[in-house]
């Protein structure tokens, strides 16, 4: 395994924890906000379940995913099915061993991407290739898994449909999967709207050889909950779920029950979304006015800024204004002269971020 991306970023947070005024942390996307209280309370009421739950998800959770689909994501039709994860990050990083894959095969990540897709292609003994070099295999790889995410992270780019559609063929036709990394869906501020795989306009008239990852982590700040679903194909969501009942790959029922809260209300999402954009707004004014440049950044939880130098000149300088971020190399090679700004910080921490740009 590689190492921890994230302990390369001590020194850094060191340096910016000593400013007078504090740390102001934008480097890990984590919610900073409070859990909505439906949700908490839907959590609290579930507390009593002694027995072990169900790996499929309740009957109520199925439903509200599937209803969640069809409202936000454009799903058609009764053939997807559904599977409860603990979180998404769980699910990316096993993604390959569930499917089988090992020596011999490979995945497609993205060029510039979260670095769990990679790691789960290691975990399975299969050989991971970006998207920008894979001419380099020649005619015929042996591709079984595609990973695609829009909006993505870290450069928050939305794909179009036509796309993505594009991306479902060249994989169907090889035989391959493709799944769909789509956590920073309900976060689209600029551009056309993100669009799900699952809509009609990008799968087609069926899901086979589609899957689609969610997170409640970001829309409702569970990320401690550790709540997420996969869906699409059936027989491969089937598949996932056999080989998960053996493998003890369980969401815990108190958990379930907050899902249902969380899908089956919007108020608080919108309430949440608002909370982002303004502080958005703030950052991004700020960057463009210290001489920073941002590219794509329409929708999810980050700012995709450079100022043309090597990203880890830029994390040093602005850990001497105690501003953390995350440096763009963590992501690829195509992401060394950039940063990610993360959105996920109170309101007087961004607006101290803000003054300390200005000055």
């Amino acid at each position: 395994m590689p190492d921890f991306p994230w302990d390369a970023l001590e020194p850094a947070k060191a340096a910016a924890r000593a400013h007078p005024d504090g740390l102001v942390d934008l480097s890990i996307g984590t919610p900073v906000d409070p859990v909505p209280p439906v949700v908490q309370a839907a959590l609290a009421a579930a507390s009593d379940t002694p027995g072990y739950p169900l790996t499929a998800g309740t009957g109520r959770l199925r439903a509200a995913i599937t209803s969640w689909l069809r409202r936000s994501c454009g799903a058609v039709g009764d053939d997807f099915g559904v599977l409860p994860t603990i979180g998404s990050k769980e699910l990316i990083a096993w993604l390959p061993t569930l499917l089988g894959l090992g020596p011999g095969d490979v995945v497609v990540i993205p060029s510039v991407c979260y670095p769990t897709y990679e790691v789960g292609v290691r975990l399975a003994g299969a050989t991971a290739v970006r998207a920008d070099s894979l001419v380099s295999l020649g005619p015929a790889p042996r591709v079984r898994l595609v990973w695609v995410n829009s909006p993505s992270n870290p450069t928050g780019r939305v794909l179009p449909p036509a796309h993505l559609r594009k991306m479902v063929d060249w994989a169907r036709e090889r035989g391959a999967v493709l799944a769909s990394d789509e956590c920073y869906l309900p976060l689209g501020w600029s551009g056309q709207p993100p669009v799900s795989v699952l809509s009609g306009e990008v799968a087609g008239s069926s899901y086979d050889s589609v899957l689609a990852v969610h997170s409640l982590s970001k829309r409702t700040n569970l990320a401690g909950y550790r709540a997420g679903f996969v869906s699409g194909d059936p027989a491969l969501v089937s598949e996932l779920l056999a080989v998960r009942k053996h493998a003890g790959m369980i969401v815990p029922a108190p958990v379930q029950a907050a899902m249902v809260a969380a899908l089956e209300d919007e108020s608080h999402v919108a309430e949440q979304r608002e909370r982002y954009a303004r502080r958005r707004e703030v950052l991004r004014a700020a960057l463009l006015g210290a001489g920073f440049q941002i590219e794509h950044s329409e929708a999810g939880l980050y700012l995709w800024a450079t100022r043309g130098e090597d990203c880890w000149s830029t994390v040093d300088w602005l850990a001497q204004r105690g501003i953390l971020v995350a440096p763009g190399a963590f992501y690829g090679p195509a992401g060394e002269r950039y940063v990610r700004v993360a959105l996920t910080a109170t309101d007087e921490r961004v607006a101290a971020a803000a003054h300390r740009l200005a000055a």
